[in-house]
């Protein structure tokens, strides 16, 4: 029989049975993640949302100096459920969708809708990230409806909004927004204008290199925190050295 699980957790599951199994100890060192990609044929988006699983479930965690090290607190083997969808996989459906959604668009597309995506565009620039998103998904999934194909945007509109159904890729893309995305308008307009010029090609790669570099920035958003956490362990460990000399030199 095959396997049905996604691939994450698959890769995620044989990491715990690994734990429970004592053959990673508390406080033990995993493998790096390029070689734990390589040990299981995976790609680095599939290992990161294994790895970012695995961290949420507090089975492992990034220890400065020292990488990924498996959580000293003893925990059971991870429970995934069918609605974790991770935020890599998300993007690399709507990845493998939109693009071909942009390419129909291209030949379908109405001016009047070329003028509300230029002022959703602009509305990506506002400074509360709620509107921003709003307008991000709103961009997305007009251009699915100007094909005149109600299932491809009903397939685009769940592949946006299974984000919130999802911890783990509520999670990961929450990591990402705090971070910001500086190229998210200039990404659009080069969808935008390849839309205006009715180019199928243009369009279709446009939708591409957005996907793209939203995969980039997950996984440099997932990295950042992570060494942004061993900074503040370290940081309050310095504190916590500091106070106690302190109270030493007092009580000389």
């Amino acid at each position: 029989m095959s396997d049905s699980r996604k691939l994450y957790r698959r890769i995620a599951d044989s990491i715990a049975a690994e734990i429970e199994s004592g053959r990673y100890k508390p406080g033990d060192r995993l493998p790096t993640e390029r070689e734990l990609a390589l040990q299981y044929g995976v790609s680095r988006p599939s290992l990161r949302e294994a790895m970012i699983a695995l961290e949420i479930l507090g089975l492992i965690e990034a220890k400065h100096g020292l990488g990924i090290t498996v959580s000293s607190q003893k925990q059971r083997a991870p429970a995934f459920t069918d609605s974790e969808i991770g935020a890599f996989e998300l993007i690399e459906a709507r990845r493998l969708l939109e693009a071909e959604v942009a390419a129909l668009a291209a030949t379908l597309i109405s001016e009047e809708q070329i003028a509300e995506l230029e002022v959703l565009v602009q509305k990506m620039g506002d400074a509360d990230p709620v509107k921003a998103e709003k307008a991000d998904r709103e961009f997305h999934i007009l251009i699915a409806q100007s094909t005149g194909n109600g299932a491809l945007t009903t397939c685009v509109e769940n592949l946006w909004d299974w984000r919130y159904h999802s911890p783990l890729a509520r999670n990961v893309l929450a990591r990402a927004a705090d971070l910001g995305m500086n190229d998210r308008i200039a990404e659009h307009t080069d969808i935008l204008t390849a839309l205006k010029n009715r180019s199928v090609a243009a369009a279709r790669q446009a939708m591409h290199e957005h996907m793209d570099r939203v995969i980039e920035h997950l996984l440099r958003a997932t990295e950042i925190v992570a060494v942004e956490n061993a900074r503040k362990a370290s940081s309050e460990r310095r504190m916590a050295v500091a106070t106690r000399m302190k109270a030493l030199k007092k009580g000389r």
